[in-house]
């Protein structure tokens, strides 16, 4: 592996394992805080910030699997582990989702008594963190060019905003009296639509890496036309570039002077394969394949 890939891998490793401290610390806060304080959103979302923790074990256990070698069995690697892991974490993301917001719905296990004040502070701390981590994340996720990442900053975004949820329905509750006990509930309802949000994306997403969908076209065009510097190159007739885990996988169809020797073609071939290797440290291999060029037969 490459200095520039393995340190991809090592960013993105660290960023992982300070969302899963940082969310295994307010899980334990807001499941304590819901209790106390009588509160299904802040239970709903200590819920959540499991989630989370479930999802960054997973992705750096995905993360250190990825690395390993290819071998004769998985000649194109190990790095599909993450897209697997991050499937299974969504359907469980979705089903515990599911789960709280039924026992929110019902409203029969907590007393309705109206939250400490205390408990608004668990709240707003939240918001906080989670807005600090967003921006953290996607900053490290755009210098590694992961996209994992910064889906995983997004749905810290998305947290926030449900903490900021919890917020303003905890200060009802406390500010009207156990009559308005209901915002509370529809707090943690508008947390658990956010959870099945997010694990539906994170599931659509997973799939769609296993299923080989192409990179985003401003990744490929950027390939392309490096490509196409290199001398000797006609034009690029075709270019598929398929995610897998933090790196992708390139195929190229190169148009060279058709009079070329096969020797020449091949030098060309791997110059090409070289300078994209070099120029974009998050693909994995590139497969070039040579095309005659048609207008000079």
């Amino acid at each position: 592996m490459s200095v520039d890939r393995a340190l991809l891998y090592q960013q993105a490793t660290r960023a992982a394992m300070l969302g899963l401290v940082i969310n295994l610390v307010l899980g334990v806060i807001k499941l304590v805080s819901g209790v106390i304080g009588n509160s299904y959103a802040l239970l709903s979302d200590a819920v959540n910030s499991w989630g989370d923790s479930l999802s960054s074990v997973m992705v750096l256990f995905a993360l250190h699997f990825a690395q390993r070698p290819a071998d004769a069995e998985h000649p194109y690697g190990y790095t599909r582990a993450e897209a697997i892991a991050a499937l299974n974490v969504a359907l469980l993301i979705i089903i515990t989702a599911v789960w709280i917001g039924w026992q929110a719905i019902r409203g029969q296990s907590l007393a309705q008594e109206p939250p400490p004040f205390w408990a608004l502070g668990v709240a707003g701390g939240n918001v906080l963190i989670k807005e600090a981590l967003y921006r953290y994340k996607t900053r490290v996720g755009r210098q590694t060019g992961s996209t994992a990442l910064v889906a995983n900053a997004l749905d810290h975004r998305s947290d926030a905003f449900c903490s900021l949820a919890v917020l303003i329905g905890l200060a009802v509750v406390r500010v009207a009296g156990p009559a308005y006990a209901w915002v509370d509930q529809l707090a943690a309802v508008i947390v658990v639509l956010a959870i099945i949000r997010s694990g539906l994306r994170l599931f659509r997403n997973s799939a769609s890496e296993l299923m080989d969908l192409q990179a985003d076209d401003a990744f490929v065009d950027a390939i392309r036309q490096a490509a196409e510097r290199v001398p000797g190159v006609s034009a690029v007739e075709k270019l598929w570039v398929r995610k897998t885990g933090l790196e992708y996988l390139a195929d190229l169809h190169l148009e060279v002077d058709a009079r070329l020797t096969v020797a020449e073609g091949h030098r060309i071939g791997h110059a090409v394969k070289d300078q994209l290797m070099s120029e974009f440290c998050s693909l994995r291999d590139v497969l070039v394949h040579l095309e005659p060029y048609p207008h000079l037969r």
